[in-house]
């Protein structure tokens, strides 16, 4: 199996090539490089645990924070899980367990300049390993960097 490591969940080295290369892209190409299709749609609200929002709002924000503020040690070799309504990314998806590849000492802090973007110095202190799925890379372990806060270690039941 290649190991393959990429800068951003949201970005494939393919994407990024195909952007340095100022090449044009139908909507069907770029939804295709970007794992996503008509045939296997993602919905990404369809797995977030929204049971929490239905009373009050006040108490499912202070129970996310509880959430995010509880620590979990990992080591290299474990393996994580999303928080429930942790998630920010679009992988890995809920449940699906991915393998901590290192825990950073240091944080790094995520260079998006836009003040306005979710992402901006996000803090990114776990470098996790999962499967990619689709296309030419698929079954080849891929890598990517998130706050360790937003996980949980895997267990079978969740």
């Amino acid at each position: 199996m290649a190991m393959v490591q990429y800068a951003s969940p949201t970005a494939t080295q393919e994407e990024s090539a195909m952007a340095q290369k100022n090449q044009d892209l139908s909507s069907r190409q770029l939804l295709d490089l970007i794992g996503l299709s008509e045939e296997d749609p993602l919905d990404l609200l369809a797995e977030e645990p929204l049971d929490g929002l239905k009373g009050d709002l006040g108490a499912a924000l202070r129970e996310r924070y509880r959430s995010f503020s509880e620590p979990h040690r990992f080591a290299p070799g474990d393996l994580a899980v999303w928080k429930p309504g942790m998630r920010n990314h679009r992988l890995p998806r809920y449940g699906q367990p991915v393998v901590v590849l290192e825990v950073l000492e240091t944080p790094l802090f995520d260079g998006e300049s836009d003040a306005g973007s979710t992402y901006y110095r996000e803090r990114r202190d776990l470098v996790l390993g999962m499967i990619w799925e689709t296309g030419p890379g698929r079954g080849d372990m891929i890598s990517f960097h998130f706050d360790r806060r937003r996980f949980m270690p895997w267990t079978q039941e969740n």
